[in-house]
């Protein structure tokens, strides 16, 4: 296909695609996906060769969130019947991240509920940022603590932090649609506060949320322009209690085509394959490694994950090694540079409407987390 062939060449240039290119690839058919995966993973082995890099989320303080996300588990008025528990101390998040980085694990996520950390939260968090790195001084630690307020993230990298995630989710058109007690402003003003620190700038999407392919190439282009190093691709995992607990309308072919779209579009970025990799990816996980060359091992904030040893068993599998911590991740040029996602120089389009279902929910395989923090049962790892 020209358009592939075109991709191609521009993603090995860092040069992006046009929104009509990118529009074309969430609309090509299934007898074309696999030169779509073709094509998408000559880019990624490029800036990346046949790495993956895997990182471990701990949940520091499960549910109850005053936020009204639809999408999210932990929101206000769920009913989903997920682990509840308030800030884990230090020493008991460190022993939860120790249990990622023996299973592999680069990077620990330190996740909370809420809008945003207090002035007290941010000491509290810069304690177990501490104390997992007393442990593991070669660990990389992202937290993920919701909106930030001004001087927070220098507070943060001070303590050792090496990232901040904070997700666009979708279009700022269709924001509104799924939150309304914050804004995608405020969102991407946590993004840049971030960055503004020095520290590695971590943001993505969900999709799944019955989005438009629009709102798709919306979102992936403004993470573009946000210049992130990390961009985490969630497919939504429709919990039962939650607004969004019918949308099941994503299939594997689906994700890989989302997946291959935010590839082309941020070529030497590290994508990540985050949560609802298993519920919608399925059998085809080893097909989404030759787009995205990162993964969560173990568990997810409130539901369970692949078994660890099963993720480093189909990464062997399919061919790739798992990135050591005496590798850097990122190509050299946005390394030195201290991050961005290269240049910024410069088929038919789809439809508007989501995606049809094509088969029945795969309510079978959401499943509420009950180990790890916050429980006395040991993680997945």
């Amino acid at each position: 296909m020209d358009l592939l062939n075109t991709l191609v060449d521009k993603g090995l240039r860092r040069e992006s695609p046009t929104r009509e290119e990118a529009l074309a690839v969430l609309a090509t058919s299934d007898d074309e996906l696999l030169d779509v995966v073709a094509a998408a993973g000559k880019v990624r082995r490029h800036w990346f060769g046949r790495r993956v890099k895997l990182n471990y989320l701990v949940n520091l303080k499960s549910g109850l969130c005053p936020e009204d996300c639809s999408y999210c588990s932990q929101r206000l008025g769920s009913k989903a019947e997920i682990l509840k528990y308030t800030w884990l101390k230090p020493g008991e998040a460190s022993e939860a991240a120790a249990a990622g980085v023996s299973g592999g694990a680069k990077r620990v996520c330190l996740v909370a509920s809420g809008r945003g950390p207090t002035d007290r939260d941010v000491d509290r968090v810069s304690e177990t940022i501490k104390a997992i790195k007393e442990q593991n001084e070669s660990v990389e630690v992202c937290a993920c603590l919701g909106l930030l307020s001004d001087g927070q993230a220098e507070r943060l990298r001070e303590a050792g932090a090496d990232a901040y995630n904070h997700n666009l989710n979708t279009s700022e058109s269709t924001y509104g649609d799924i939150t309304t007690t914050h804004t995608y402003a405020d969102r991407v003003d946590t993004v840049q506060k971030a960055h503004a620190a020095g520290l590695s700038a971590c943001s993505g999407l969900i999709a799944g949320m019955g989005e438009s392919d629009e709102d798709l190439v919306d979102v992936v282009f403004s993470l573009r322009e946000l210049d992130p190093d990390s961009v985490p691709v969630n497919f939504l995992i429709p919990f039962e209690g939650t607004p969004l607990a019918k949308e099941w309308n994503l299939t594997p072919q689906r994700c890989l085509r989302i997946l291959a779209m935010t590839r082309f579009v941020c070529p030497d970025v590290e994508v990540r394959i985050a949560g609802g990799r298993e519920v919608h990816l399925r059998t085809m996980q080893p097909l989404a490694l030759h787009l995205a060359n990162s993964i969560f091992l173990g568990d997810y904030l409130t539901s369970e994950g692949q078994a660890g040893k099963a993720d480093l068993e189909m990464i062997a599998d399919a061919g790739f090694e798992v990135e050591g911590t005496d590798q850097v991740t990122l190509p050299g040029h946005r390394a030195t540079a201290g991050g961005g996602c290269g240049s910024h120089e410069g088929g038919g389009a789809c439809g508007s409407t989501p995606a049809a279902r094509t088969e029945e929910p795969r309510t079978d395989l959401v499943a509420v987390r009950r180990r790890g923090a916050g429980t006395d049962l040991a993680p997945n790892a």
